[in-house]
């Protein structure tokens, strides 16, 4: 076989019309759970504050001698605490002529960054509210932080760096987060003991949250890959190899994975006992006008609100590979 002379071939021509798919692929995550399903309220000031209380102990002792004049118990006041309000944002501009520019998989170039900033913020927001930073109430050419989840936690954990890693709340901020330098892999009975702990104080989680690593341990806790269920799709004897709801002695609780929380740490949530406090609500707002662009600012004030940390609790310092 040759090629006849002269024949024109397409490594020579001029003209061929470009093929551009109208769609373009992305694969990023942009899943969010924790702030997708903790409560958002409305906050009135950039520094928050709620108040928790507790119950005296059980008393196995108490009987009263008929008669015997009542004598006044000693009573604990309500703990006020409160988080800063932090401000996360984006900022965007395309040329006039990027603007114009008949594009592929997208109405217009601004709408399109707008909408990336979009989910770009959320990710930022997830990592941050689930993260170990420590509050602070920022100045002059410092932005405010807020006490991140982790930080809160200071009452039910286990680990190997023990207190040291759950600062909690004092003198109106949450410090950070002291990790260990020894880790260890996640096991059942850190679970357990866990959610033990977090009964015996009076929470109810619902939630486990862990990284990627963390969530296929604890789908190797015992009993998960020798159970087996039938697929009609796929036909008898389906191995499980995943646990997504875990019944333990103190209740059900649902595995959520979290690509953005921390994974050397694992966190039991009573979801209902958190919320993100908005300052300001998600906004877009245009910027001064000062050449041939438009420019945009995105930006969201936000908080975190720990109702009663006491509700919750984490394992640290797991290994994550």
């Amino acid at each position: 076989m040759a090629i006849p002379a002269n024949a024109v071939l397409t490594f020579g021509m001029v003209g061929i019309r470009e093929d551009l798919t109208d769609t373009i692929t992305r694969v990023d995550p942009t899943e969010t759970p924790f702030y997708s399903a903790a409560d958002k309220r409305k906050v009135m000031a950039q520094y928050h504050e709620w108040q928790t209380d507790t119950l005296a102990a059980a008393n196995g002792s108490n009987k009263a001698i008929e008669g015997d004049d009542a004598t006044l118990e000693a009573r604990s006041p309500t703990v006020r605490v409160g988080n800063r309000c932090q401000i996360s944002d984006k900022v965007y501009g395309v040329s006039g002529s990027a603007q114009a520019a008949r594009t592929a998989g997208r109405q217009n170039e601004l709408g399109f960054i707008r909408m990336k900033a979009g989910l770009e913020l959320r990710r930022d927001m997830e990592t941050i509210l689930t993260g170990s930073q420590a509050s602070s109430a920022g100045a002059t050419a410092t932005g405010a932080a807020l006490g991140a989840l982790e930080n809160w936690l200071s009452s039910n954990y286990n680990g190997n760096s023990g207190a040291g890693t759950t600062p909690g709340f004092s003198s109106g901020n949450v410090g950070a987060v002291v990790d260990s330098t020894v880790v260890a892999t996640f096991v059942e009975s850190d679970l357990q003991t866990l959610l033990q702990t977090i009964w015996e104080a009076g929470g109810d989680p619902d939630v486990i949250m862990l990284g990627a690593f963390n969530k296929r341990q604890a789908s190797k806790f015992a009993g998960i890959a020798t159970q087996y269920r039938d697929n009609p799709q796929v036909g008898p004897g389906v191995t499980i190899g995943a646990t997504d709801v875990y019944v333990s002695d103190w209740g059900e609780v649902a595995f959520v994975p979290n690509r953005f929380s921390r994974g050397r740490t694992v966190l039991a949530l009573q979801m209902d006992m958190f919320g993100v406090g908005m300052y300001r609500p998600m906004t877009t707002h245009k910027l001064a006008k000062t050449g041939d662009s438009e420019k945009e600012q995105m930006l969201c004030e936000y908080t975190l609100i720990v109702d009663n940390e006491k509700s919750s609790g984490k394992v640290t310092d797991r290994a994550t590979s």
